[in-house]
Protein backbone atom coordinates (compact mmCIF):
# COMPACT_ATOMS: atom_id res chain seq x y z
CA UNK A 1 0.00 0.00 0.00
CA UNK A 2 1.05 3.58 -0.56
CA UNK A 3 0.98 6.16 2.20
CA UNK A 4 -0.13 9.80 2.22
CA UNK A 5 1.55 10.58 5.54
CA UNK A 6 0.00 11.52 8.91
CA UNK A 7 -3.65 12.37 8.52
CA UNK A 8 -6.55 12.75 10.95
CA UNK A 9 -9.91 11.15 10.23
CA UNK A 10 -13.06 12.11 12.17
CA UNK A 11 -14.33 9.38 14.44
CA UNK A 12 -17.97 10.47 14.79
CA UNK A 13 -20.54 12.96 13.58
CA UNK A 14 -21.52 11.06 10.42
CA UNK A 15 -23.84 8.18 9.56
CA UNK A 16 -22.36 7.18 6.19
CA UNK A 17 -19.12 7.66 4.29
CA UNK A 18 -18.77 8.23 0.54
CA UNK A 19 -15.34 7.77 -1.02
CA UNK A 20 -13.93 8.98 -4.29
CA UNK A 21 -11.74 6.25 -5.78
CA UNK A 22 -8.72 7.51 -7.75
CA UNK A 23 -6.35 9.53 -5.60
CA UNK A 24 -8.51 8.94 -2.52
CA UNK A 25 -8.76 5.20 -1.91
CA UNK A 26 -6.37 4.10 -4.62
CA UNK A 27 -2.95 5.51 -5.54
CA UNK A 28 -3.59 5.55 -9.26
CA UNK A 29 -3.04 9.15 -10.29
CA UNK A 30 0.42 8.57 -11.74
CA UNK A 31 -1.03 5.79 -13.90
CA UNK A 32 -3.88 8.05 -14.99
CA UNK A 33 -1.50 10.86 -15.91
CA UNK A 34 0.70 8.51 -17.94
CA UNK A 35 -2.40 7.11 -19.66
CA UNK A 36 -3.58 10.59 -20.56
CA UNK A 37 -0.18 11.48 -22.03
CA UNK A 38 -0.16 8.29 -24.09
CA UNK A 39 -3.71 8.80 -25.36
CA UNK A 40 -3.13 12.43 -26.32
CA UNK A 41 0.12 11.55 -28.08
CA UNK A 42 -1.74 8.96 -30.14
CA UNK A 43 -4.13 11.70 -31.23
CA UNK A 44 -1.48 14.24 -32.12
CA UNK A 45 -1.65 16.34 -28.97
CA UNK A 46 1.57 15.30 -27.28
CA UNK A 47 2.90 17.44 -24.47
CA UNK A 48 -0.13 19.65 -23.85
CA UNK A 49 -1.31 17.97 -20.64
CA UNK A 50 0.91 19.20 -17.81
CA UNK A 51 0.64 17.79 -14.29
CA UNK A 52 -0.86 20.96 -12.82
CA UNK A 53 -3.61 20.95 -15.44
CA UNK A 54 -4.15 17.23 -14.90
CA UNK A 55 -4.62 17.70 -11.16
CA UNK A 56 -6.88 20.72 -11.65
CA UNK A 57 -9.17 18.57 -13.82
CA UNK A 58 -9.01 15.53 -11.53
CA UNK A 59 -12.26 13.77 -10.72
CA UNK A 60 -14.03 14.78 -13.90
CA UNK A 61 -15.24 12.24 -16.50
CA UNK A 62 -12.67 11.58 -19.24
CA UNK A 63 -14.89 12.82 -22.06
CA UNK A 64 -15.51 16.08 -20.17
CA UNK A 65 -11.75 16.58 -19.84
CA UNK A 66 -11.24 15.95 -23.56
CA UNK A 67 -13.90 18.54 -24.39
CA UNK A 68 -12.21 21.01 -22.03
CA UNK A 69 -8.86 20.41 -23.73
CA UNK A 70 -10.45 21.10 -27.11
CA UNK A 71 -11.85 24.38 -25.81
CA UNK A 72 -8.70 25.41 -23.97
CA UNK A 73 -6.18 24.59 -26.69
CA UNK A 74 -8.27 25.10 -29.82
CA UNK A 75 -8.00 21.39 -30.67
CA UNK A 76 -10.30 19.11 -32.60
CA UNK A 77 -9.89 15.92 -30.66
CA UNK A 78 -12.62 13.31 -30.89
CA UNK A 79 -13.58 13.10 -27.17
CA UNK A 80 -14.95 9.57 -27.43
CA UNK A 81 -11.85 8.30 -29.26
CA UNK A 82 -9.52 9.98 -26.79
CA UNK A 83 -11.51 8.57 -23.87
CA UNK A 84 -11.24 5.08 -25.34
CA UNK A 85 -7.49 5.41 -25.89
CA UNK A 86 -7.01 6.77 -22.38
CA UNK A 87 -9.01 3.89 -20.89
CA UNK A 88 -6.96 1.30 -22.75
CA UNK A 89 -3.70 2.98 -21.72
CA UNK A 90 -4.82 3.04 -18.09
CA UNK A 91 -5.92 -0.61 -18.08
CA UNK A 92 -2.38 -1.60 -19.09
CA UNK A 93 -1.14 0.13 -15.95
CA UNK A 94 -3.60 -1.45 -13.51
CA UNK A 95 -1.02 -3.84 -12.01
CA UNK A 96 0.84 -0.81 -10.65
CA UNK A 97 -1.98 0.73 -8.62
CA UNK A 98 -2.04 0.42 -4.81
CA UNK A 99 -4.35 1.19 -1.93
CA UNK A 100 -3.64 4.39 -0.05
CA UNK A 101 -2.98 2.97 3.40
CA UNK A 102 -4.52 5.57 5.70
CA UNK A 103 -7.74 5.94 3.72
CA UNK A 104 -8.21 2.21 3.18
CA UNK A 105 -7.57 1.53 6.86
CA UNK A 106 -10.22 4.12 7.73
CA UNK A 107 -12.66 2.42 5.35
CA UNK A 108 -11.80 -1.01 6.75
CA UNK A 109 -12.48 0.23 10.29
CA UNK A 110 -16.03 1.19 9.27
CA UNK A 111 -16.97 -2.02 7.45
CA UNK A 112 -20.18 -3.49 8.83
CA UNK A 113 -20.73 -0.49 11.10
CA UNK A 114 -22.11 2.21 8.80
CA UNK A 115 -23.11 2.39 5.12
CA UNK A 116 -20.33 3.19 2.65
CA UNK A 117 -20.25 4.02 -1.04
CA UNK A 118 -17.82 4.85 -3.82
CA UNK A 119 -18.64 7.91 -5.94
CA UNK A 120 -16.29 8.01 -8.91
CA UNK A 121 -16.09 9.92 -12.16
CA UNK A 122 -14.63 6.83 -13.83
CA UNK A 123 -16.50 4.38 -16.01
CA UNK A 124 -17.96 1.32 -14.32
CA UNK A 125 -15.75 -1.16 -16.12
CA UNK A 126 -12.58 0.62 -15.02
CA UNK A 127 -13.80 1.32 -11.49
CA UNK A 128 -14.78 -2.30 -10.93
CA UNK A 129 -11.44 -3.53 -12.23
CA UNK A 130 -9.62 -1.16 -9.88
CA UNK A 131 -11.64 -2.32 -6.88
CA UNK A 132 -10.97 -5.93 -7.80
CA UNK A 133 -7.24 -5.54 -8.28
CA UNK A 134 -6.77 -3.87 -4.88
CA UNK A 135 -9.11 -6.36 -3.20
CA UNK A 136 -11.89 -4.13 -1.89
CA UNK A 137 -14.80 -4.94 -4.20
CA UNK A 138 -16.97 -6.15 -1.32
CA UNK A 139 -16.38 -3.24 1.02
CA UNK A 140 -19.11 -0.92 -0.27
CA UNK A 141 -22.90 -0.93 -0.23
CA UNK A 142 -23.04 1.12 -3.44
CA UNK A 143 -20.60 1.95 -6.24
CA UNK A 144 -21.55 4.88 -8.45
CA UNK A 145 -19.73 5.69 -11.69
CA UNK A 146 -19.93 8.05 -14.64
CA UNK A 147 -22.75 6.08 -16.26
CA UNK A 148 -24.96 6.54 -13.19
CA UNK A 149 -25.34 10.32 -13.43
CA UNK A 150 -26.25 12.94 -16.00
CA UNK A 151 -23.56 15.38 -14.87
CA UNK A 152 -20.11 14.54 -13.54
CA UNK A 153 -18.25 16.32 -10.78
CA UNK A 154 -18.23 19.22 -9.86
CA UNK A 155 -21.98 18.64 -10.09
CA UNK A 156 -23.16 17.22 -6.74
CA UNK A 157 -25.30 14.61 -8.49
CA UNK A 158 -23.10 11.57 -7.84
CA UNK A 159 -22.80 12.34 -4.12
CA UNK A 160 -26.50 13.09 -3.74
CA UNK A 161 -27.42 9.86 -5.52
CA UNK A 162 -25.04 7.89 -3.30
CA UNK A 163 -26.63 9.38 -0.17
CA UNK A 164 -30.08 8.55 -1.48
CA UNK A 165 -29.12 4.94 -2.21
CA UNK A 166 -27.56 4.62 1.24
CA UNK A 167 -30.75 6.10 2.73
CA UNK A 168 -28.78 8.73 4.65
CA UNK A 169 -29.32 12.49 4.55
CA UNK A 170 -26.49 14.34 2.75
CA UNK A 171 -25.73 16.38 5.88
CA UNK A 172 -25.08 13.13 7.74
CA UNK A 173 -22.60 11.88 5.13
CA UNK A 174 -18.84 12.28 5.24
CA UNK A 175 -17.38 12.59 1.74
CA UNK A 176 -13.71 11.98 0.99
CA UNK A 177 -12.19 13.28 -2.24
CA UNK A 178 -8.77 14.44 -3.41
CA UNK A 179 -9.67 16.52 -6.46
CA UNK A 180 -10.99 20.09 -6.62
CA UNK A 181 -14.01 19.00 -8.68
CA UNK A 182 -14.89 16.30 -6.17
CA UNK A 183 -14.47 18.55 -3.15
CA UNK A 184 -16.69 21.17 -4.79
CA UNK A 185 -19.27 18.49 -5.69
CA UNK A 186 -19.46 17.11 -2.15
CA UNK A 187 -19.67 20.61 -0.69
CA UNK A 188 -22.50 21.47 -3.06
CA UNK A 189 -24.24 18.28 -1.94
CA UNK A 190 -24.23 19.65 1.61
CA UNK A 191 -21.97 16.93 2.99
CA UNK A 192 -19.16 17.01 5.50
CA UNK A 193 -16.06 17.01 3.31
CA UNK A 194 -12.56 15.74 3.96
CA UNK A 195 -9.99 16.64 1.31
CA UNK A 196 -7.38 13.94 0.75
CA UNK A 197 -3.85 15.03 -0.28
CA UNK A 198 -2.83 13.88 -3.74
CA UNK A 199 -1.14 10.47 -3.78
CA UNK A 200 0.60 11.09 -7.10
CA UNK A 201 4.06 11.53 -5.56
CA UNK A 202 3.73 8.34 -3.51
CA UNK A 203 3.02 5.97 -6.40
CA UNK A 204 4.85 2.71 -5.87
Amino acid sequence: MSSIGPFQFPQDGFKAVIFDLDGTLVDSMAAHFEAWCEALALHGASGIFKEDIFHAMGGRPTIDVAVELNNGYNLRLDPAAVAFAKREAFLKRLPGIRLIREVSEFAASLRGKIPMAVASGGTRMVVEKELQIVGISDWFDEVLCAEDVNEGKPSPEVFLKAARLLNVAPADCLALDDAPAGIIAATRAGMQVLGIPSALSSAA
